[in-house]
C-alpha cells in the first residue's frame, strides 16, 4: 500500500494563519498574497521572513514599489527586526535615477526595463541563495509587461526559476493595476486574498480567505484578522464540531427554589439560555443570578458585557447581594467590557473561546445580543456566528446565558433578531399592570432538555435580589402586558415582598 508523504510546510509566523493553511505554505512552491493597499500584505510578508530567520532559513525581500528605508521603518513600528538572515533588495527603476550622468537621452522601452528587472531579481537570488523569498509587488511587473500574454509568460518564468531553486515564494499584489486579471491565480500554488472593510461607524474590519491551495485541504470561508503592534493576528473561523468534550449532564440550579421550579428543576449542564424582554425587566439580573450560583458551587465563570459600563454594573449588582467586583478580583470571574464598534465577530468568538479554554469557565454570559449584533455585517452572519459559538460552548459543558432587549414596553414586542430557535431554553420577561401598579412577570416558553412549568409567575427585584410569587392564576393576557381579571388578586405579590430595581 502506498502511503503519501506529507509535504514539508513553511510556517508563516502569523498567529492563526497556519491553522487555516493546515500547517503553513508548502515548501518549494510559489504563493500569491493579494489585497488592496493597507490590507496587511507587507506585514504578513515580513512575519513570513522573520519566522524563517528564527528557524535558521535565509530570507530575501525584493521590493519594487517601496524603498528599503520605508520597509525597515514599517517593520520597526511593529518591533520587527529585519537583519541577520533577511536581506532587503530594492529594485530601482531606471527612470527614477536622478543623476544626470546616468540618464539616457532615449526613453527606456518596456522590454528593456522588464528584462533588466528580471535579471536583477535573479542576480539577487543567486547572491543570497534564500529559502524564502518575498516579491513586492506584481503590479510593477504587470505595468512593465504591458500585455496579459507577456505578463503571464513573465510570471511563469519566475515560477519555474524559483521552483528549480526549491525556494518558498510569496508574491504580493496590491490589485491597483487590473483587479480583474486572474493570470497569477492559475499559475501559483495557492492564493490568499485580504480584504479591508469600512463599516458605517467604528474601526475598519479586515478579513482573509484562502481562494486556492493545490493538493491541500484548508479551512475555507472568511476569517477575521487584525493588524496589531507586533504583526497580523488571524482569528480562524470557529467550527464547533472540532471541539467535542465529555461531561456529566446534570442539572444546574439558580439557587432560587421558585425559579428552579419554573425551569422544571433547573437547567441542564452544557445548554444555552436566552432571556428575552423589554428594557428594565431584569434580564441581566437573571443571568447574573445563575453566575453567582455557579460561583457558589466552586465553578469559574465569564461575562462579556456589550451595553453597560462595568462600574454601574458592579454597583447595581452589589445592591442586589451579588458582589461581582469581589468575584472578579478573586479570580473567580472573567468579566470583559466589549466595544462592538471596535471588535470583529471573529475576534469576539476567539476571546470567548480563549477565556473558556484557559479559565475553565462553566457559566458564560453574553449581555446582550443587541450589542453583539452591532459588530455583524448583517443578520444572517449573526445567526451563523451565534450557532457555532453556542455549539462550541455547549460542547465544553458550559452554560451560556444570552440576553436580548425587545422593542417596546407592553403589548406586542419585537426583537431586533430572532435567535430563539438557537437557544435550548427561552425565558420570557414581561411588564404588566394590575391593581394600580406596574409589575413584572416571568415564564419559560421553551426548554429542549426536559419539562418546565407552563405557568406565569410574578417576580420582583429588590435588596434581597430576585423574589418570586406563585403562579398568576387570577389573570389572563399577562404576557400581552394588559391582563384581564378573571377571578381574584390573591396570587399577586404583596408590597413588602421586595420592590424597585431594573435590569
Amino acid at each position: 500500500m502506498n502511503t503519501a508523504i506529507p509535504a514539508a510546510k513553511a510556517r508563516t509566523g502569523v498567529s492563526g494563519l497556519d491553522t487555516i493553511l493546515a500547517g503553513g505554505l508548502s515548501a518549494g512552491h510559489v504563493f500569491l498574497l493579494e489585497g488592496n493597499p493597507g490590507a496587511g500584505k507587507t506585514t504578513i510578508a515580513l512575519q513570513f521572513l522573520i519566522e524563517g530567520a528564527r528557524l535558521g532559513e535565509r530570507g530575501l525581500y525584493i521590493t519594487l514599489s517601496e524603498t528599503e528605508s520605508e520597509l525597515r521603518a514599517g517593520a520597526a513600528s511593529h518591533g520587527m527586526i529585519v537583519d541577520g538572515n533577511i536581506e532587503v533588495f530594492e529594485v530601482v527603476p531606471p527612470e527614477s535615477l536622478l543623476d544626470s550622468d546616468q540618464q539616457q537621452s532615449l526613453l527606456y522601452s518596456s522590454d528593456l526595463e522588464l528584462g533588466e528587472t528580471t535579471r536583477e531579481i535573479f542576480a539577487a537570488f543567486e547572491r543570497v541563495r534564500p529559502s524564502r523569498v518575498v516579491l513586492d509587488s506584481l503590479s510593477e511587473i504587470r505595468l512593465l509587461a504591458q500585455s496579459s500574454l507577456r505578463y503571464r509568460r513573465q510570471i511563469l518564468a519566475l515560477k519555474h526559476y524559483f521552483a528549480r531553486q526549491g525556494a518558498t515564494v510569496l508574491l504580493l499584489d496590491d490589485l491597483t493595476s487590473d483587479v480583474l486579471d486572474k493570470t497569477v491565480h492559475s499559475v501559483v500554488h495557492g492564493v490568499i486574498h485580504l480584504e479591508e472593510l469600512a463599516p458605517g461607524y467604528g474601526s475598519e474590519r479586515r478579513r482573509l480567505r484562502v481562494i486556492k491551495y493545490r493538493g491541500q485541504a484548508f479551512r475555507g470561508g472568511y476569517h477575521d484578522f487584525t493588524i496589531q503592534t507586533g504583526g497580523v493576528v488571524v482569528f480562524p473561523r470557529l467550527i464547533a464540531s472540532e471541539h467535542r468534550t465529555s461531561y456529566a449532564r446534570d442539572d444546574v440550579s439558580s439557587d432560587i427554589a421558585e425559579l428552579d421550579l419554573l425551569l422544571g428543576g433547573g437547567l441542564e449542564r452544557g445548554s444555552s439560555t436566552l432571556i428575552l424582554g423589554p428594557a428594565g425587566t431584569g434580564k441581566s439580573t437573571f443571568s447574573f443570578q445563575f453566575l453567582a450560583a455557579a460561583i457558589g458551587r466552586g465553578e469559574k465563570a465569564a461575562a462579556f458585557i456589550f451595553d453597560e459600563e462595568l462600574g454601574l454594573l458592579f454597583g447595581r449588582l452589589k445592591l442586589l447581594g451579588i458582589d461581582l467586583e469581589a468575584m472578579r478580583d478573586a479570580g473567580l470571574v472573567h468579566i470583559e467590557q466589549v466595544d462592538a464598534a471596535e471588535l470583529s465577530p471573529g475576534e469576539f468568538a476567539h476571546r470567548v473561546r480563549d477565556c473558556v479554554g484557559k479559565s475553565g469557565a462553566k457559566t458564560v454570559i453574553i449581555d446582550s445580543i443587541n450589542g453583539y449584533q452591532a459588530s455583524m455585517p448583517d443578520e444572517n452572519s449573526l445567526i451563523l456566528h451565534m450557532h457555532e459559538l453556542l455549539q462550541y460552548l455547549n460542547r465544553q459543558g458550559a452554560n451560556t446565558f444570552l440576553t436580548v432587549a425587545q422593542h417596546g414596553l407592553v403589548g406586542d414586542m419585537k426583537a431586533p433578531v430572532d435567535v430563539t430557535y438557537l437557544a435550548d431554553t427561552v425565558i420570557l420577561l414581561r411588564y404588566f399592570e394590575a391593581a394600580g401598579r406596574v409589575r413584572r412577570a416571568v415564564s419559560v416558553i421553551k426548554k429542549r432538555t426536559g419539562f418546565h412549568e407552563d405557568t406565569i409567575r410574578e417576580y420582583r427585584i429588590g435588596a434581597a435580589g430576585l423574589t418570586f410569587g406563585g403562579p398568576l392564576v387570577g389573570f389572563q393576557g399577562v404576557l400581552r402586558g394588559v391582563p384581564e381579571f378573571v377571578s381574584d388578586t390573591a396570587s399577586l405579590m404583596s408590597r413588602d415582598s421586595g420592590d424597585g430595581g431594573n435590569s
